[in-house]
């Protein structure tokens, strides 16, 4: 299974301001936002070279995402990673033991197939499995 860094997600309370912090202190640009109603969240997004930065704002407090900003505050979220065929991979983990968060992909930003690791899996770091178009 090949496996590549696509993107850092932070989870943030105000993504126009945080936009415009990333900007300035980083002297980065913000390539798009997007709204991802199947994650409750707007999302933005910071070409590195290849790996994105991400800013994510939960757009409901009920959400899982809403859930995670009221309990831990803004910081590191999740760490994605592209696979080639995120059905493959999610099997292949489920062979492994390996504890998803969900059962089939879901849709994700930019049309992509996105699917969640648990944390308790992972040593406690929040696992994002994506297959883009």
């Amino acid at each position: 299974m090949k496996i590549r860094l696509d993107h850092v997600a932070v989870a943030v309370s105000d993504i126009k301001q945080a936009i415009d912090a990333f900007e300035a202190s980083l002297g980065i640009e913000c390539e798009k936002t997007e709204e991802v109603p199947t994650e409750f969240a707007q999302v933005a997004f910071f070409d590195l070279g290849g790996p994105h930065l991400e800013l994510v704002q939960p757009t409901s407090e009920d959400s899982a995402m809403g859930k995670s900003l009221q309990k831990r505050g803004e910081g590191l979220h999740h760490i994605c990673l592209e696979v080639e065929n995120i059905e493959i991979a999610m099997a292949a983990m489920r062979s492994k033991g390996i504890r998803l968060i969900n059962d089939e992909p879901r849709p994700g930003a930019n049309n992509s197939k996105i699917c969640f690791v648990h944390p308790k899996s992972m040593n406690g770091v929040l696992i994002e499995l994506v297959e883009k178009p």
